[in-house]
């Protein structure tokens, strides 16, 4: 049987892994797919590079659009990036009959609504595996293997370069700054990483993750997105002394009231297995109604990790061509008419625990004003750290673990607590959550 003629756009890092993967696994990848699968052009504007990449194994052009014009070409894999050029070169090649396999995040959760609402007129399919955590099969998972139970809560450590960064900070007892220049020389970080560590990128990527467990459309603008800059190292040492570690969380679940989809540091405790993930690693976990809790952990970025990904989505286009649109595995797991519209909560509306770390005058009845205010907003304390003043200083730090209660109620309190003339500079807030 013909092999399957794939168009490569963008031959870079991915793109490179997923040449050199395809062509060192062809035999293995025959024997799974039932047919061949063969890159038969690649789109690249360095066509020099391109071309020593490929050693004339398959076309190079410079133009993306003669790879989608081609008939011979039958899936069209874009890892140009962005969602400028690579949107439109996605919906041209949708609406030429091309499936399509991406690895873009950025694209998929800001335009996924439209993409897919193409492909689905025109019987085609947009795979995306490789848009989430690199080389671990999270959408497979979400999308297949989970399908029997109702989904409760989606907690991920889905971005390689802030985990990078938490992970020194905590083992070095080093600043923020400091650890970003090295996560830069070490490439863990580009020149401008910007979409990283302001929690951007894992937005995206949970934006993603939240739609498919919950049908939902993809709604990327209502995520709440608070990255880890402003965070201070003796927040982890103190966090480290409750039996807790600080990690960068894509955080969905399911309420009664409506979806909560957000982004921002979080203590976990140090006992769950998440907690311990390190360095630029990934991991997602997923609570399901009838399995509990499952941990899906691996490389969540570099080239070959996300080929694995970008190469599985070509196998299950392959096998899925000849069957029936209606009957394929729907893009977002749910038949496209049992997609429902439900509400994302407002970041005043979660319900969480917090921790909280106030500088305060080292004299008495400053613990009974500050646990008063909170009292009066419906919070409780869980847990307190109460550290002993330096010889020669009147200030302290003061931190304490909250049951969960809803923000608003803690933004009220600490509004309150901030106007005590005992509580000298800024409050530190870090939400907190159990995963159990």
């Amino acid at each position: 049987m013909k092999p399957i003629q794939v168009g490569l756009l963008g031959i870079g890092t991915v793109g490179g892994g997923v040449f050199t993967v395809l062509e060192r696994n062809q035999d293995e990848i025959l024997r799974r797919a039932g047919r061949g699968i063969r890159i038969h052009t690649v789109a690249d504007l360095n066509v020099e590079r391109a071309k020593e990449l490929v050693h004339d194994r398959a076309q190079v052009v410079s133009d993306a659009r003669a790879v989608i014009a081609n008939p011979e070409i039958d899936i069209v894999v874009e890892l140009i990036g962005g969602y400028g050029i690579a949107k439109d070169l996605v919906l041209e090649a949708i609406a030429a009959g091309k499936h399509v396999v991406t690895a873009n995040k950025a694209l998929i959760a800001v335009h996924g609504n439209e993409i897919f609402k193409a492909a689905h007129a025109k019987g085609v399919m947009v795979a995306f595996e490789a848009a989430v955590a690199g080389g671990i099969p999270i959408i497979k998972a979400l999308r297949e293997g989970l399908t029997a139970n109702r989904i409760e809560w989606i907690a991920g450590i889905i971005n390689g370069t802030t985990n990078f960064i938490l992970s020194e900070m905590r083992d070095k007892g080093s600043d923020f700054a400091t650890v970003l220049k090295e996560a830069q020389r070490l490439g863990y970080a580009e020149a401008d990483p910007t979409f990283d560590i302001e929690g951007i990128d894992a937005a995206h990527k949970v934006s993603i993750m939240s739609a498919i467990a919950f049908g939902i459309p993809m709604q990327f603008d209502k995520a709440y997105v608070e990255g880890i800059t402003n965070l201070a190292a003796i927040d982890i040492k103190y966090a480290e002394q409750l039996g807790y570690r600080i990690k960068l969380l894509g955080i969905t679940k399911k309420t009664s009231t409506g979806i909560e989809l957000r982004v921002h540091p979080t203590l976990i405790p140090t006992k769950r297995l998440i907690a311990n993930v390190e360095g630029a690693m990934n991991a997602v976990q997923v609570f399901g109604d009838a399995v509990g809790t499952t941990l899906y952990y691996g490389k969540g970025a570099g080239s070959e990790p996300t080929a694995s990904a970008v190469i599985a989505d070509l196998v299950d286009v392959t096998r899925l061509m000849t069957a029936d649109p209606e009957n394929r595995v729907p893009h977002l797991a749910f038949q496209p008419d049992a997609v429902r519209d439900t509400v994302v909560l407002p970041i005043g509306e979660i319900t969480t625990s917090y921790y909280l770390r106030l500088r305060v005058a080292d004299q008495a009845g400053v613990l009974a004003d500050i646990t008063k205010i909170l009292a009066s907003h419906g919070v409780s304390i869980d847990a307190l750290l109460q550290k002993e003043a330096n010889e020669g200083e009147s200030q302290t730090d003061l931190v304490m673990l909250t049951h969960e209660t809803k923000e608003k109620n803690m933004l009220a309190a600490i509004a309150d607590m901030q106007g005590l003339k005992t509580v000298v500079g800024e409050i530190v807030k870090i939400r907190l959550e159990n995963l159990s």
